[in-house]
Protein backbone atom coordinates (compact mmCIF):
# COMPACT_ATOMS: atom_id res chain seq x y z
CA UNK A 1 0.00 0.00 0.00
CA UNK A 2 1.72 3.25 -0.32
CA UNK A 3 2.38 5.57 2.34
CA UNK A 4 0.71 9.16 2.36
CA UNK A 5 2.65 11.85 2.67
CA UNK A 6 2.74 13.53 5.80
CA UNK A 7 3.12 17.34 5.82
CA UNK A 8 6.61 17.04 7.20
CA UNK A 9 7.51 15.60 3.39
CA UNK A 10 4.87 18.14 1.42
CA UNK A 11 7.52 20.44 -0.37
CA UNK A 12 10.16 18.16 -0.37
CA UNK A 13 12.15 17.59 -4.20
CA UNK A 14 15.47 17.45 -5.16
CA UNK A 15 15.81 21.30 -5.87
CA UNK A 16 14.08 22.09 -2.46
CA UNK A 17 15.94 23.00 0.91
CA UNK A 18 15.04 21.60 3.88
CA UNK A 19 12.93 24.30 4.54
CA UNK A 20 11.12 24.12 1.47
CA UNK A 21 12.63 27.73 0.67
CA UNK A 22 14.92 27.74 -2.59
CA UNK A 23 18.16 28.91 -2.35
CA UNK A 24 19.82 31.76 -4.09
CA UNK A 25 22.42 29.90 -6.57
CA UNK A 26 24.71 32.76 -6.12
CA UNK A 27 25.59 34.66 -2.76
CA UNK A 28 26.65 37.61 -5.14
CA UNK A 29 23.64 38.16 -7.08
CA UNK A 30 21.28 40.94 -4.93
CA UNK A 31 18.28 39.53 -3.72
CA UNK A 32 15.20 40.60 -5.54
CA UNK A 33 13.79 41.48 -2.17
CA UNK A 34 15.56 44.75 -1.92
CA UNK A 35 14.19 45.51 -5.18
CA UNK A 36 11.24 48.67 -5.62
CA UNK A 37 8.02 48.18 -7.16
CA UNK A 38 9.76 49.28 -10.61
CA UNK A 39 12.82 47.08 -10.27
CA UNK A 40 15.11 49.33 -9.27
CA UNK A 41 17.22 49.01 -6.02
CA UNK A 42 16.38 51.92 -4.02
CA UNK A 43 18.50 55.35 -3.62
CA UNK A 44 20.55 55.88 -0.67
CA UNK A 45 20.31 59.37 0.19
CA UNK A 46 23.44 61.35 0.84
CA UNK A 47 23.48 64.11 3.72
CA UNK A 48 22.87 67.44 3.02
CA UNK A 49 25.77 69.73 3.80
CA UNK A 50 25.23 72.05 6.77
CA UNK A 51 26.80 75.04 5.46
CA UNK A 52 26.53 76.16 1.91
CA UNK A 53 29.55 76.15 0.22
CA UNK A 54 28.84 79.10 -2.48
CA UNK A 55 26.53 81.79 -3.26
CA UNK A 56 23.84 82.71 -0.63
CA UNK A 57 23.51 80.74 2.30
CA UNK A 58 20.37 77.92 1.95
CA UNK A 59 17.31 77.80 3.87
CA UNK A 60 16.49 73.81 3.15
CA UNK A 61 19.62 72.97 5.28
CA UNK A 62 18.68 70.13 7.91
CA UNK A 63 16.23 71.39 10.52
CA UNK A 64 17.44 71.38 14.39
CA UNK A 65 14.98 70.66 17.01
CA UNK A 66 15.14 72.38 20.04
CA UNK A 67 13.97 70.98 23.85
CA UNK A 68 12.80 73.56 26.41
CA UNK A 69 15.25 72.86 29.62
CA UNK A 70 13.60 73.21 33.18
CA UNK A 71 15.37 76.52 33.52
CA UNK A 72 14.75 78.10 29.84
CA UNK A 73 12.08 80.30 29.26
CA UNK A 74 10.03 79.34 25.92
CA UNK A 75 10.79 82.42 24.19
CA UNK A 76 14.86 81.69 24.49
CA UNK A 77 13.99 78.17 22.94
CA UNK A 78 12.39 79.83 20.49
CA UNK A 79 15.18 82.09 19.69
CA UNK A 80 18.09 79.37 20.31
CA UNK A 81 16.41 77.38 17.79
CA UNK A 82 15.95 79.75 15.12
CA UNK A 83 19.50 80.67 15.41
CA UNK A 84 20.52 76.98 15.08
CA UNK A 85 18.44 76.41 11.80
CA UNK A 86 19.49 79.89 10.70
CA UNK A 87 21.64 79.07 7.21
CA UNK A 88 23.30 82.93 7.84
CA UNK A 89 24.66 82.01 10.70
CA UNK A 90 25.97 78.74 10.44
CA UNK A 91 27.47 80.26 7.35
CA UNK A 92 28.97 82.65 9.48
CA UNK A 93 30.97 80.09 11.65
CA UNK A 94 32.09 78.06 8.98
CA UNK A 95 33.62 81.48 7.19
CA UNK A 96 34.88 82.72 10.29
CA UNK A 97 32.99 85.98 10.43
CA UNK A 98 31.77 87.30 14.45
CA UNK A 99 27.94 87.20 13.35
CA UNK A 100 25.36 86.64 10.38
CA UNK A 101 25.04 90.66 10.04
CA UNK A 102 28.21 90.47 8.35
CA UNK A 103 26.79 89.20 5.44
CA UNK A 104 24.03 92.32 5.67
CA UNK A 105 27.65 94.24 5.37
CA UNK A 106 28.73 92.63 2.48
CA UNK A 107 25.33 92.93 0.44
CA UNK A 108 24.95 96.20 0.96
CA UNK A 109 28.93 97.43 -0.08
CA UNK A 110 27.97 95.03 -2.80
CA UNK A 111 25.45 96.84 -4.03
CA UNK A 112 26.59 100.41 -2.83
CA UNK A 113 30.57 100.03 -2.97
CA UNK A 114 30.88 101.80 0.26
CA UNK A 115 33.99 100.18 1.36
CA UNK A 116 36.50 102.05 -0.42
CA UNK A 117 40.80 100.92 -0.13
CA UNK A 118 42.30 102.91 2.58
CA UNK A 119 39.21 104.61 3.42
CA UNK A 120 38.31 105.83 7.24
CA UNK A 121 35.40 103.98 8.36
CA UNK A 122 33.64 104.14 12.06
CA UNK A 123 31.34 102.16 12.80
CA UNK A 124 28.68 102.76 15.91
CA UNK A 125 27.38 99.85 17.90
CA UNK A 126 30.11 97.49 16.59
CA UNK A 127 29.80 94.15 19.03
CA UNK A 128 30.14 91.49 18.56
CA UNK A 129 32.89 93.08 15.24
CA UNK A 130 31.22 91.43 12.30
CA UNK A 131 30.48 94.83 10.34
CA UNK A 132 34.29 95.56 11.58
CA UNK A 133 35.53 92.45 9.86
CA UNK A 134 34.26 93.18 6.68
CA UNK A 135 35.34 96.60 6.69
CA UNK A 136 39.18 95.33 7.18
CA UNK A 137 38.52 92.67 4.52
CA UNK A 138 37.65 94.82 2.13
CA UNK A 139 39.02 98.36 2.90
CA UNK A 140 42.91 97.02 3.68
CA UNK A 141 45.37 97.75 5.55
CA UNK A 142 46.46 101.26 4.60
CA UNK A 143 42.49 102.27 6.21
CA UNK A 144 41.79 103.30 9.45
CA UNK A 145 38.86 101.55 11.14
CA UNK A 146 37.26 102.57 14.53
CA UNK A 147 34.37 101.02 16.15
CA UNK A 148 32.85 101.85 19.54
CA UNK A 149 30.50 99.91 21.90
CA UNK A 150 29.37 99.48 25.67
CA UNK A 151 29.85 95.78 25.05
CA UNK A 152 33.18 94.32 24.85
CA UNK A 153 34.46 93.19 22.05
CA UNK A 154 37.62 91.26 21.44
CA UNK A 155 40.48 92.49 19.74
CA UNK A 156 40.33 92.71 15.54
CA UNK A 157 43.04 93.48 13.76
CA UNK A 158 43.38 96.14 11.12
CA UNK A 159 40.70 98.02 13.75
CA UNK A 160 40.43 99.93 17.07
CA UNK A 161 37.64 99.38 19.17
CA UNK A 162 36.58 101.79 21.71
CA UNK A 163 34.19 100.23 24.45
CA UNK A 164 32.02 103.35 25.66
CA UNK A 165 27.93 103.96 25.11
CA UNK A 166 28.34 106.00 22.18
CA UNK A 167 25.79 108.18 23.82
CA UNK A 168 28.40 109.18 26.83
CA UNK A 169 29.19 112.57 25.79
CA UNK A 170 32.99 112.12 25.79
CA UNK A 171 32.33 109.47 22.86
CA UNK A 172 32.49 111.46 19.96
CA UNK A 173 35.44 113.38 20.53
CA UNK A 174 37.14 110.21 21.51
CA UNK A 175 36.06 108.96 18.34
CA UNK A 176 37.23 111.70 16.17
CA UNK A 177 40.95 111.23 18.01
CA UNK A 178 41.01 107.97 16.91
CA UNK A 179 40.31 109.08 13.55
CA UNK A 180 43.07 111.50 13.37
CA UNK A 181 40.90 113.14 10.21
CA UNK A 182 37.66 113.31 8.40
CA UNK A 183 35.87 109.97 8.40
CA UNK A 184 34.77 108.60 4.54
CA UNK A 185 31.46 106.18 6.05
CA UNK A 186 29.60 106.26 9.01
CA UNK A 187 28.41 102.97 9.69
CA UNK A 188 25.07 102.60 12.54
CA UNK A 189 23.66 99.19 13.16
CA UNK A 190 22.76 100.59 17.00
CA UNK A 191 19.54 99.14 18.13
CA UNK A 192 17.95 100.23 21.11
CA UNK A 193 16.29 97.03 23.48
CA UNK A 194 12.65 96.50 21.60
CA UNK A 195 9.96 96.29 24.49
CA UNK A 196 7.62 94.50 22.07
CA UNK A 197 5.51 98.11 21.63
CA UNK A 198 5.86 98.41 17.97
CA UNK A 199 5.04 102.59 17.94
CA UNK A 200 8.08 102.46 20.89
CA UNK A 201 10.49 100.11 19.24
CA UNK A 202 9.95 102.75 16.12
CA UNK A 203 10.68 105.93 18.66
CA UNK A 204 14.07 104.87 19.79
CA UNK A 205 15.52 103.47 16.86
CA UNK A 206 15.10 106.80 15.41
CA UNK A 207 15.92 108.87 18.36
CA UNK A 208 19.45 106.38 17.67
CA UNK A 209 19.53 107.46 14.37
CA UNK A 210 19.53 111.02 14.83
CA UNK A 211 22.27 110.99 16.85
CA UNK A 212 23.92 109.16 14.20
CA UNK A 213 23.41 111.23 11.81
CA UNK A 214 24.63 113.71 13.75
CA UNK A 215 27.82 112.43 14.50
CA UNK A 216 28.10 111.80 10.59
CA UNK A 217 27.31 115.30 9.48
CA UNK A 218 30.62 116.92 11.84
CA UNK A 219 32.52 114.20 10.89
CA UNK A 220 32.43 113.10 7.16
CA UNK A 221 34.48 114.15 4.61
CA UNK A 222 32.98 115.76 1.10
CA UNK A 223 31.45 112.82 -0.91
CA UNK A 224 31.66 110.68 2.44
CA UNK A 225 28.24 107.79 3.36
CA UNK A 226 26.10 107.01 5.95
CA UNK A 227 24.74 103.95 6.24
CA UNK A 228 22.31 103.25 9.89
CA UNK A 229 19.67 100.89 10.70
CA UNK A 230 16.24 101.67 10.76
CA UNK A 231 13.38 100.10 11.21
CA UNK A 232 9.28 99.66 9.06
CA UNK A 233 8.43 102.60 8.24
CA UNK A 234 11.86 103.98 7.40
CA UNK A 235 14.30 106.76 8.23
CA UNK A 236 10.96 109.43 8.43
CA UNK A 237 10.41 113.10 8.87
CA UNK A 238 13.07 115.35 10.17
CA UNK A 239 15.93 112.92 9.28
CA UNK A 240 14.77 112.20 5.99
CA UNK A 241 14.88 115.87 5.29
CA UNK A 242 17.91 116.53 6.31
CA UNK A 243 19.25 113.14 4.22
CA UNK A 244 18.17 114.61 1.35
CA UNK A 245 19.49 118.09 2.45
CA UNK A 246 23.06 117.15 2.78
CA UNK A 247 23.58 113.93 0.78
CA UNK A 248 23.34 113.88 -3.14
CA UNK A 249 21.52 109.89 -2.95
CA UNK A 250 19.00 108.88 -0.43
CA UNK A 251 17.79 104.92 -0.61
CA UNK A 252 16.73 102.52 1.75
CA UNK A 253 17.80 98.79 1.21
CA UNK A 254 16.80 95.34 2.90
CA UNK A 255 19.49 92.84 2.51
CA UNK A 256 18.57 89.09 2.15
CA UNK A 257 20.88 88.26 5.16
CA UNK A 258 17.99 90.34 6.89
CA UNK A 259 15.41 88.01 8.58
CA UNK A 260 12.17 88.33 6.38
CA UNK A 261 10.19 87.99 9.82
CA UNK A 262 12.34 91.28 10.88
CA UNK A 263 10.98 94.56 10.18
CA UNK A 264 14.94 96.71 9.69
CA UNK A 265 16.01 98.12 7.13
CA UNK A 266 19.45 100.48 6.35
CA UNK A 267 19.32 103.50 5.02
CA UNK A 268 21.88 104.66 2.64
CA UNK A 269 23.23 107.97 1.63
CA UNK A 270 25.69 108.72 0.30
CA UNK A 271 27.71 112.17 -1.66
CA UNK A 272 28.12 113.88 1.56
CA UNK A 273 27.60 117.81 0.36
CA UNK A 274 29.96 118.80 3.42
CA UNK A 275 29.67 121.42 6.49
CA UNK A 276 28.51 124.64 5.48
Amino acid sequence: MERRKSSSDRGKGPNSSRKGRAKNPDPKTPSKIAKTALGAEPEKRGRVNAVPTKGEASSRDFNVHVKTAKRREYGSTLWLKRQLNDPYVRKAKAEGYRSRAAYKMLELDEKFSLLKSGARIVDLGCAPGGWLQVAVKKAGARSTIVGIDYLNVPAIAGADILEMDFLDEAAPDALKKMLNGDADIVLSDMAAPTTGHRSTDHLRIVALAEVALDFAEDVLTPGGAFVCKVFAGGAEGEILARLKQNFKTVKHAKPKASRSDSAEKYVVATGFRGRE
